[in-house]
C-alpha cells in the first residue's frame, strides 16, 4: 500500500486522529479502498503525514473497533469486507457515455554514465562531473523482477494481449493507475477518465484534438520548453506570465485572456516552487469563471519530496471539472518506460469520445500488462520507497556539502525533485573572493559560474536555459541536478566548485 495523502486541518476543532479515521472510513464505504487491501503501517503513515505515531494508532484502533479494518499478525492492517457497499465501478462511472466504438526534455533522462570523462561542447574543457537536472540513478532498479514479470506475461496463453486493445489503454492498467493516483496524490477520477499514452508529448497532441486549434494558453516564462514548442505547433497563442515564490501569477493570467493555464504546482520546473493552497484556489477560481477555461496540471515528479507534509494534486481540490491532470512513470520508474497518463474532466471526456475515439493506443499491450503487474504486485511501491530513500540521502549529502557556500549563494527549490538552484548573492552580501571586475557592483553572472565550473571539470546548467523565449535575462543562478550522481561524485563536484567559485 502506498502512503495516503490525507488533508489534515488544524484549528477546526476536529482532532487529527478523527480526521484520519473519517478519511479512511469514507474511502472504505465509498469503495475506494477495497476488501483485503493493506493499509500503510502506523509508523509509515505517521512519518508521511509528519504527525505522531500515537495519533495514527488512535485512528486505526477506532477503525478496528468498528470493524472497518482488521489486524493480521506480522502482516499489518487490512480492509474488511463490508456488506451493501457500492462497487468501485458503479460509484465512479456515473456520467459515462458508454463504451467507445470498436473502430478504434525534462523526460530526456540521463544516468551517471555521462558524468565521467565527457567534454564540454561550449568550453572544450574535460568534464568529470555533470550535475544534470534530469539525471536518475538506475542502480537499484529491480531488473530481475521486471524480467520475471515480462517472462510471465509472455508465457500466458492469452491471444487477446496481441490484439489492438482499447484506445485509452487497457482497463486493468487504467484501474490500477486511478487507484494509485487517488491514494498517493488525492486525484478523484474513474478509470474511464484516464488515457494512457507513450509520453506527455502524445497526450498534449491528443488534447489539441479535443480542445481544438488556436486556444490561447498561459505559461510561466521559465518552464518546460518542450510543452511550449508543442503548443506553438498547435498554433496556440502562448502568453508568458510572471511568477513569484508562490508560482504562477494568476492576475497576469487573467489579464491575457488565456483559456488554458499550463502549470506544475507540485514542483515547478525548473525553479522548484511548490504552489501553496491559496494560489491554487486562486487559479481554480480563475478557471471556473468561464466554461471553456481549463488548467493543465503537469505532475511530472511529485513522488520525490523531502520536506513538509505531502501536498495533494491541484486536481484533488477541483470541484468543477477544470483540471486536466497529466503524469508519467518516466521519473518514478525508468525513462525507457515511456508511459504517461492524462485524466480528463467529464466534459472533455465526452469531447474525446466524439472526436478521438478512432485513435489507437500508442503503448503496446504487452508493456501495459508488464507495468500493471509491476504496480499491482507491490513491486513499484517497494522500488519507489528505495528510490526515495536513495535520493533523500543524495539530497542531504549535497546540502551538507554546500554549507560553505551559504555566505555567497542562496539555495532554493530544495524541498522536492532531483535538482536544486544555486543563486549568487549580490556583491554586498558576499563574503568570498570577488570574481567581478573593479568597476562592477552586481553579483557574478550565470555565464561566469558555468564557465568557471567547466574549468574545474564540472558541468552545471544555467537557469536561463529553461527560459522559454531567447531574450536578455539577467540570471545569476545555476541548476544542480544530483539524481544521476553517486555520493562520491557529488562530493567531488562540490569540492571542485569551491575552487571555482569561493
Amino acid at each position: 500500500m502506498f502512503d495516503m495523502t490525507i488533508q489534515l486541518q488544524t484549528g477546526t476543532g476536529v482532532r487529527l486522529y478523527e480526521q484520519i479515521y473519517e478519511h479512511i472510513k469514507n474511502e472504505i464505504r465509498e469503495g475506494k479502498l477495497l476488501c483485503g487491501e493493506r493499509l500503510p503501517s502506523t509508523r509509515s503513515l505517521a512519518e508521511y503525514l509528519q504527525i505522531s505515531r500515537s495519533t495514527v494508532d488512535c485512528a486505526y484502533e477506532q477503525l478496528l473497533s468498528e470493524g472497518y479494518i482488521e489486524s493480521r499478525p506480522y502482516r499489518g492492517y487490512f480492509v474488511c469486507q463490508i456488506e451493501d457497499l457500492l462497487e468501485l465501478g458503479g460509484k465512479l462511472s456515473e456520467g459515462g457515455s458508454g463504451p467507445i466504438p470498436f473502430e478504434a526534455d525534462r523526460n530526456n533522462v540521463v544516468s551517471s554514465s555521462i558524468s565521467i570523462n565527457s567534454v564540454s561542447q561550449s568550453t572544450g574543457e574535460q568534464i568529470d562531473v555533470v550535475f544534470h537536472p534530469n539525471g536518475m540513478d538506475m542502480s537499484h532498479f529491480p531488473f530481475g523482477t521486471w524480467q520475471r514479470i515480462t517472462r510471465n506475461v509472455l508465457s500466458y496463453d492469452n491471444r487477446q494481449m496481441f490484439t489492438l486493445g482499447e484506445a485509452q489503454g487497457d482497463l486493468d492498467l487504467r484501474t490500477t493507475i486511478s487507484r494509485y493516483l487517488h491514494i498517493s496524490r488525492g486525484v478523484e477520477c474513474s478509470p474511464e477518465q484516464i488515457i494512457v499514452g507513450a509520453g506527455n508529448d502524445y497526450l498534449l497532441m491528443l488534447l489539441e484534438k479535443i480542445l481544438g486549434r488556436h486556444v490561447p494558453v498561459a505559461m510561466e516564462y521559465l518552464s518546460y520548453k518542450r510543452a511550449y514548442r508543442i503548443f506553438q505547433s498547435f498554433a496556440y497563442p502562448v502568453t508568458l506570465v510572471g511568477m513569484d515564490d508562490q508560482g504562477m501569477k494568476v492576475d497576469e493570467v487573467a489579464a491575457c485572456n488565456a483559456k488554458l493555464a499550463y502549470v506544475m504546482p507540485a514542483h515547478q520546473y525548473p525553479t522548484g516552487t511548490v504552489m501553496p493552497i491559496a494560489r491554487r484556489m486562486e487559479l481554480l477560481k480563475w478557471a471556473s469563471k468561464e466554461e471553456d477555461r481549463y488548467i493543465i496540471e503537469d505532475d511530472y515528479d511529485s513522488e520525490f519530496r523531502y520536506k513538509g507534509k505531502p501536498i495533494p494534486s491541484l486536481q484533488a481540490s477541483d470541484k468543477k471539472g477544470k483540471v486536466i491532470y497529466i503524469g508519467t512513470f518516466s521519473k518514478a520508474i525508468a525513462p525507457a518506460i515511456r508511459v504517461s497518463y492524462m485524466v480528463l474532466p467529464q466534459k472533455l471526456l465526452k469531447e474525446y469520445r466524439e472526436k478521438c475515439w478512432f485513435y489507437s493506443s500508442t503503448v503496446s499491450r504487452i508493456d501495459q500488462h508488464i507495468l500493471n503487474e509491476f504496480i499491482s504486485g507491490g513491486y513499484f511501491e517497494r522500488y519507489l520507497n528505495k528510490a526515495r530513500k536513495l535520493y533523500k540521502e543524495k539530497h542531504e549529502t549535497l546540502l551538507e556539502a554546500l554549507k560553505p557556500f551559504a555566505g555567497n549563494f542562496k539555495i532554493s527549490g530544495e524541498h522536492a525533485g532531483l535538482h536544486i538552484l544555486l543563486t549568487a548573492l549580490p556583491r554586498q552580501d558576499r563574503d568570498c573572493k570577488d570574481a567581478l571586475g573593479e568597476n562592477q557592483t552586481d553579483c557574478v553572472s550565470e555565464r561566469w559560474l558555468v564557465g568557471s565550473a567547466a574549468e574545474q571539470g564540472v558541468k552545471v546548467f544555467g537557469l536561463s536555459e529553461a527560459l522559454i523565449e531567447d531574450e536578455v535575462y539577467d540570471s545569476h543562478t545555476v541548476i544542480l541536478g544530483y539524481g544521476g550522481l553517486s555520493k562520491a561524485q557529488i562530493l567531488d563536484g562540490i569540492e571542485r566548485l569551491k575552487k571555482a567559485w569561493l
